[in-house]
């Protein structure tokens, strides 16, 4: 029998918004109101804000080999979450490639167990109006036994209780593509097709986020109008928002910058728009973790903004990009995970599945895209007025404010 770990990674983000009709309105669970409503922080020692900043590294190293020529969205973080259960099976080189690709080096699977287990548990709690939820499971195959050790660090640091089924039930498939829709409000209902779902697998590992927010600043449906788009495969017409509001905002050579918050603040879409003459292959090259930190520090700014209101997802297969990043022994029979189960493994399979919805209520982010470029703030006594016109392809991020951490990165081109 194959003797292979099979990780599914579902990243899985959604919002419920609606894009068109009066019956299909962004409905919070919370009254649409930031009164009583003050922004939480996560408190992070330097040493923990320090493993975040590495962590938004490979966010933008896994963007970049991601990203293609059409519309994309991916989780980072996700991501993190499935591979921090895992990484507490490996061993020896394994597990060192899987910790210096996730960015925490030296504290290795302590570290990414300590970030993790502290998301978890702060990152819903942070808006009332913006809805947070990150879930991870474990179907694990009758035939074989998890180590006591990795079964107390899931539950412990993950909250996730694994579950012993039979791969050959005709019913696991089933199980876990409920699952995973489940967990992001049927936003992603299969997470495994029929063909990728191995009935001699040793286990699936997944996780799940969900994102729920509605802009700090609504557009105003009314202002909504067909416009050109000038995307990587031609024009298009698309649904262009507009509105007029003070943002944070900034600029460099190769883009410009726009903030545009949820609820309290604690959460936020950053979105990266080339200038004329550039494109996202411009500005992508330059985004790290340094440069990252920079454009947490704008300056106000009076913007005319025009924002398409869009849909797109994406399924990714991790495979090759994360052994191109860095960890291509966890793929290989080689692999070391004697601390995972009774028999020895590797990862089969590694893939996510992300989706976004963007209107004039709110966003539904599966992906976000992070952009490195160096920040010069504006006066903030003296905003300045600029336009905004997101009329032809751009990045965007979306990230907890008080740490940076990146929750989702994508693109949209127009596709």
């Amino acid at each position: 029998m194959k003797n292979v770990l099979w990780v599914a990674v579902a990243l899985m983000m959604a919002i419920g918004l609606g894009a068109c009709s009066s019956d299909d309105q962004f409905t919070p669970d919370e009254p649409l109101s930031n009164e009583d409503n003050e922004r939480k922080d996560i408190a992070l020692t330097r040493a923990e804000q320090t493993l975040v900043n590495s962590n938004n590294d490979f966010a933008f190293n896994l963007f970049r080999q991601v990203t293609s020529q059409k519309s994309e969205i991916v989780s980072p973080i996700s991501i993190t979450y499935a591979l921090g259960m895992l990484n507490n099976g490996a061993a020896g080189e394994t597990q060192a490639e899987i910790n210096k690709v996730l960015g925490f080096g030296e504290t290795g699977a302590d570290g990414i167990n300590a970030f993790c287990q502290k998301m978890l548990a702060e990152a819903p709690k942070l808006d009332k109006l913006t809805k947070v939820m990150i879930a991870n499971n474990i179907y694990m195959n009758k035939d074989y036994e998890l180590k006591p050790d990795f079964i107390s660090k899931a539950k412990t640091f993950y909250d996730a209780t694994p579950e012993t089924r039979d791969f050959h039930d005709g019913k696991t498939l089933g199980v876990i593509n409920k699952w995973g829709s489940d967990h992001t409000e049927g936003m992603i209902p299969e997470v495994l097709t029929g063909d990728e779902f191995d009935p001699n697998a040793v286990s699936y590992l997944l996780n799940a986020i969900y994102f729920k927010g509605a802009w700090s600043e609504k557009f105003d449906k009314g202002n909504t109008k067909n416009e050109l788009f000038h995307g990587y495969n031609g024009d298009t017409q698309v649904p262009m928002m507009h509105q007029e509001h003070e943002f944070n905002y900034t600029e460099t050579d190769d883009c410009q910058a726009l903030r545009l918050p949820y609820g309290n603040n604690a959460y936020s879409m950053t979105i990266l728009l080339p200038k004329e003459g550039k494109t996202v292959s411009d500005v992508l090259p330059t985004l790290t973790a340094e440069t990252w930190l920079q454009y947490q520090w704008m300056g106000n700014a009076i913007v005319d903004v025009k924002l398409p209101s869009f849909e797109s997802e994406s399924n990714i297969n991790l495979t090759t990009i994360m052994s191109a990043l860095g960890m291509p022994k966890a793929f290989t029979p080689a692999a070391e995970f004697p601390d995972f189960c009774n028999v020895p493994t590797c990862i089969d399979l590694m893939k996510q599945v992300a989706k976004i919805k963007l209107n004039e209520e709110g966003t539904e982010a599966a992906a976000v895209t992070v952009i490195g470029i160096k920040m010069t703030a504006l006066d903030p006594g003296e905003p300045q007025h600029v336009e905004f016109h997101a009329t032809r392809p751009f990045l965007y991020v979306i990230s907890e404010k008080s740490t940076g951490a990146i929750f989702f990165i994508g693109q949209y081109m127009g596709d």
